[in-house]
């Protein structure tokens, strides 16, 4: 019987599950904040204490810190995890991330204050850390050049399905059981990803229903059988890591602030003409990250088809990021509309344009790096972008109390364009690193 000579897009598959289940953990806590009694137990008040406004006002900024903690504990994860995975392997260490972030998961549910909730969130972002650079170095390892961008949009679009799975299930588990049970149920599906993930991954060369013809294939570009490594500390001597860390600076912030302020902005936005609850959250969330998931995939493969068609990586790769950077500058009115379903397009729109960005960016990472430093690479540059999310998700909080969402969606709508705009400078024709400079 012959064997399979697409295995390699199962392998896709498994990062997509592993990608949805990570941002299903994460989104968890968007949605439990507009829950009074989940606020209430933040706060310290009384189980039937009337929240007041400068109650929820408090809240809100309390989050902002919380959320802040998570980011400062992602970056620094980032910073570890992409070196740790280079060297010890994409099998063993996205199986540690996955075990941190679900027993992270799991633990918030016993959380009594702000403080523990803090704590718990920090190590959630510690193992979360490790879902991207594991992913990337994945597909560097299964896939060549002409597919990345492809792989990496649909396993990237695996964050738009957890988040709708999350929008779908957790304010119905809220509402019914309790915001507890919602951490308990959605930290155990960590376990079952992590189950398959060891029972199917392994590199491409030693796998059994790897066939010598999608062998063949995988390592068909000229620098497949290179192992030679850059040093860790060498790599920011390069205009390309820099390159690579504008792209996350600029655009994972803005990521970042959807995936946490999104609910209360439709929950509590002065300027629409209505507002939305746990009970009718999920649909917008359904229809934005629908779109969003399309325009991962969408994006994904239209740079990888302009390389199939004769363009250059350098030219493909900037245009598909500039088209998906001007799609995100109209959601600076979704601030000020009154509609929300116009308020629903504008943002679902910047959503699918920032996860077409992100496919091709780390894409970049794999374009101008070997395989052997794309883990590190990747934890380098998410690392940037979770410092710089530390920073915008620490002010978000008061910038929504003292002005409201405009400011807000102002720097969404502008920093794709300041990103590409370094991307261009610091590498205006995406060349490779060459590894004799980093002997």
């Amino acid at each position: 019987m012959t064997q399979t000579t697409t295995y390699r897009w199962r392998i896709c598959a498994l990062l997509f599950l592993a990608t949805t289940i990570c941002y299903v953990d994460r989104n968890v806590l968007s949605f439990t904040m507009i829950d009074d009694y989940f606020r209430r137990e933040m706060l310290g008040l009384p189980a039937g204490a009337v929240l007041t406004d400068a109650d929820v006002a408090r809240f809100k900024e309390l989050m902002g810190y919380v959320d802040g903690a998570f980011k400062a504990a992602y970056a620094i994860g980032f910073l570890i995890v992409g070196y740790f995975i280079d060297r010890i392997g994409t099998k063993r260490g996205f199986s540690i991330s996955l075990l941190i972030w679900s027993v992270a998961g799991v633990a918030t549910s016993i959380v009594n204050s702000v403080l523990g909730l803090s704590i718990v969130r920090s190590v959630l972002g510690i193992g979360e850390s490790g879902n991207f650079p594991s992913s990337v170095k994945a597909v560097a390892e299964w896939f060549p050049k002409r597919e990345r961008s492809l792989a990496a949009g649909i396993f990237n679009a695996g964050a738009n399905v957890g988040i709708i799975l999350t929008a779908l299930a957790v304010p119905y588990i809220t509402l019914r059981y309790g915001w507890r049970t919602a951490f308990v149920l959605t930290g155990a599906l960590g376990f079952a990803v992590l189950s398959l993930w060891l029972l199917i991954y392994r590199l491409p060369a030693a796998h059994p229903s790897v066939s010598a013809a999608e062998l063949a294939h995988i390592q068909s570009d000229p620098d497949a059988g290179d192992r030679r490594r850059i040093p860790w500390a060498e790599m920011f001597r390069h205009r390309q890591t820099w390159a690579f860390c504008a792209g996350k600076f600029f655009a994972d912030p803005i990521w970042y602030f959807y995936l946490t302020w999104l609910p209360d902005f439709f929950n509590s936005n002065e300027s629409l003409d209505h507002r939305l609850d746990l009970k009718h959250i999920g649909l917008p969330f359904l229809l934005i990250y629908i779109v969003s998931d399309l325009g991962s995939v969408f994006f994904g493969w239209l740079s990888s088809r302009l390389i199939q068609s004769g363009w250059s990586v350098n030219r493909a790769r900037k245009l598909t990021m500039l088209i998906c950077a001007l799609c995100v500058v109209p959601i600076i009115f979704a601030a000020s509309t009154h509609s929300i379903y116009l308020a629903v397009g504008l943002i679902a729109l910047a959503a699918a344009a920032h996860q077409g960005w992100s496919a091709n960016n780390y894409t970049l990472a794999s374009d101008m790096f070997p395989k052997q430093a794309v883990g590190s690479m990747v934890g380098i540059g998410s690392m940037m972008g979770a410092l710089s999310g530390t920073v915008f998700a620490a002010s978000t909080g008061v910038i929504r109390v003292k002005f409201g969402y405009l400011p807000l969606f102002m720097i969404a709508g502008t920093s794709y364009l300041i990103g590409l705009l370094c991307i261009h400078l610091l590498a205006p024709k995406l060349d490779p690193v060459k590894l004799e400079e980093s002997a």
